[in-house]
């Protein structure tokens, strides 16, 4: 109830927040937009720009001072015509270009396929915005240009078709600026990669462009639902970005259907990325980005979308300088593909920090991986996963059932001791006597608590593997299309709050499993004093959390934790029948083990409760139970 009290708070309070926000960025937005430049304008009727209208290609409308932006006879003509698109294959996916503005407008994604059998669109088609803006000098009367705003000429090394041998394309989208200048895009596409290298050239350039440190690309675009469930998919999309010679990665965070996120950051960039469930769209800077400005909208759910990214970062300049390097990656969040361009693009699969994300790539993903490369179904991998990491803690495990089995067989003299010591006085005696008791038997009661504090690491880490582990999209399992979504065997056709709108069969199982497990743990640890006050919280309410919790995860995370939960209750079961508890307490009272040898910190515990002890014994009635109401006694006046 305590938990539940605080997550309402907390999400009122962010609500409350949130409005707050809105309304700032509202105001910020609209001064913004009152002291922003002017733009080029929109060429919306080109019959006004050629054959006999009042303006011309090389004077484009007025300003509101009534003085119009001269592009020149070759630029303005860029400003006119109908865009034009094609497209050039590799093996990994189909990159569609446009002339307008000179970039990818679309990208099909070759070895995917969205939730439902069609195409995976890496973003909405014609979403895709890459936009170099410049300012040029005073001929062209210190126009600013933006290069979305102009049609690209297209020029190919070679065909579209692959030679053997050939092991990338190089396409150029070229914007002439006159007879002898020009903005390039070359696009150089390997044949088997998601990586594509983007130079951005300004060719003979000199004169033409205005005096300036830096230009700003402003990119966007629009990532669709590919996935089953919004909710899930929602979030873990975001922005995510990456300072250059650092290990870890920075995130704008999570917003829930109709939020906005924004983010400024003033500091070098190495690259930046438009960060979906299982894919992703970055752009990466040769060196470094000045600074970013990142934001994106969510959109509602049933829309068929999930987020408008939207990023605006610098690019500093030199005088010298004709030619600025970039790539784009186009692809799948795979930890693997990921990791071998060595910029930290791996940390996009949220696999977790400190010991968590340790433990998944060190032992997790690697395991995984290698049960993939051996062709096992997804099935398959999973149960041989759950073995082995059950098998490799089994000797703690095994301890842990041990001293469980000796804590129960002398519960009869720890209840002696209890009767010994049954006022609240005498806890310090009873403590001390309980715990020499222990000693003398070997039984040590920490050894309840090593098995859990090992597993729960590597329960968090399936926790944030399964879900973000793109080899389970779309394997299937019994009911299950899906092991990277939620099942579903009943649609309520009602939202349940924290439930969900359906009922998942593997998180049920997996629930009914916890129950069972945490019962038979329950017994086997029941001669514990301190596992009297857990009963309702682990029999009963941990599994129906765990039902509410996951019932909208993947269901191969589900379909784990129900494998983990069998094989430690079969577990229970082996030990039970290994170790024989009549015979064990026959040991245990006819030849008790050997005090182990203190160590520093019990030696000293032990002595501090000795000295307190000695101290309560020279301590005065009226000290110990000071009588409440007693007058002091009177002084003697020398008598």
């Amino acid at each position: 109830m305590i938990i539940g009290a605080i997550l309402f708070g907390f999400s009122w309070y962010q609500n409350s927040q949130q409005k707050k926000f809105d309304e700032q960025k509202r105001i910020e937005d609209s001064i913004a937009l009152a002291n922003a430049p002017e733009p080029l304008p929109p060429v919306a009727d080109t019959t006004a720009l050629v054959g006999g209208g009042a303006a011309t290609a090389t004077e484009v409308a007025d300003g509101a001072d009534g003085v119009g932006y001269h592009l020149g006879e070759t630029l303005g003509a860029a400003r006119v015509g109908e865009p034009q698109t094609f497209s050039v294959e590799n093996d990994v996916a189909t990159f569609e270009f446009s002339t307008l503005g000179g970039a990818i407008s679309d990208v099909v994604l070759k070895d995917y396929k969205q939730y439902g059998g069609g195409d995976l669109h890496l973003w909405e088609p014609g979403s895709q915005r890459f936009d170099v803006s410049l300012f040029l000098r005073r001929e062209f009367r210190n126009a600013q240009i933006n290069t979305r705003d102009f049609n690209f000429e297209p020029l190919m090394a070679s065909g579209s078709e692959w030679a053997e041998g050939e092991e990338s394309k190089e396409v150029t989208m070229r914007l002439p600026v006159d007879s002898l200048a020009s903005i390039e895009f070359v696009y150089t596409i390997p044949r088997a990669d998601y990586m594509i290298d983007l130079d951005v050239r300004f060719v003979n350039m000199e004169g033409r462009l205005s005096n300036q440190s830096s230009f700003d690309v402003d990119w966007a675009n629009t990532g669709l639902q590919n996935e089953k469930g919004f909710s899930n998919e929602n979030t873990y999309s975001t922005i995510s970005y990456h300072y250059p010679d650092v290990a870890s990665i920075e995130t704008l965070g999570q917003a829930r259907a109709g939020q906005t996120k924004e983010e400024s950051e003033p500091n070098k960039v190495q690259w930046v990325a438009f960060k979906g469930q299982f894919f992703s769209s970055i752009l990466i800077a040769d060196e470094a980005f000045q600074g970013a400005d990142m934001n994106y909208a969510t959109h509602a759910e049933g829309s068929g979308k999930i987020k408008d990214f939207h990023a605006r970062m610098s690019v500093p300049m030199s005088g010298d300088r004709t030619d600025y390097g970039f790539r784009m990656y186009l692809g799948p969040n795979k930890f693997s593909t990921l990791k071998e361009y060595g910029i930290a693009m791996e940390r996009l699969v949220p696999l977790g920090g400190s010991i968590i994300g340790w433990i998944s790539r060190l032992i997790v993903i690697p395991l995984f991986d290698w049960l993939g490369a051996q062709g096992l179904a997804m099935w398959l991998i999973i149960l041989i996963m759950t073995f082995v990491i059950k098998t490799l803690i089994f000797p703690l495990t095994f301890s842990s059932y041990k001293s469980s089995a000796k804590m129960r067989v002398i519960k009869p003299e720890v209840d002696e001791i209890n009767a010994k010591f049954p006022d609240r006085e005498d806890a310090m005696k009873k403590q001390q006597a309980t715990m020499e008791l222990y000693r003398r038997a070997g039984i040590n009661p920490l050894l309840g608590c090593i098995p859990m504090l090992i597993q729960f690491p590597i329960i968090i880490a399936m926790f944030r593997f399964f879900p973000a582990a793109i080899e389970l999209r779309g394997e299937s399992l019994w009911w299950a299309e899906d092991l990277s979504s939620y099942d579903s065997v009943l649609d309520l056709g009602f939202n349940i709050p924290f439930y969900g709108d359906h009922v998942s069969l593997f998180a049920l199982l997996m629930a009914v499993s916890t129950f069972f497990y945490s019962w038979l743990n329950f017994k086997q640890q029941a001669a514990q004093p301190q596992m009297a006050g857990m009963k309702f919280m682990m029999l009963y309410a941990m599994p129906v959390m765990m039902l509410f919790f996951l019932n909208n995860y993947a269901a191969g995370l589900c379909f784990y934790y129900l494998l983990s939960n069998l094989f430690t209750i079969a577990q229970i079961y082996g030990v039970r029948m290994f170790i024989n508890e009549d015979k064990l307490r026959a040991k245990m009272l006819s030849t008790p083990t050997k005090p182990k040898k203190k160590s520093g910190f019990m030696a000293r515990l032990e002595e501090a409760q000795k000295a307190q002890l000695r101290q309560a014994k020279s301590a005065g009635p009226a000290d110990r139970s000071p009588q409440v109401g007693r007058k002091p006694a009177r002084k003697s006046g020398g008598r």
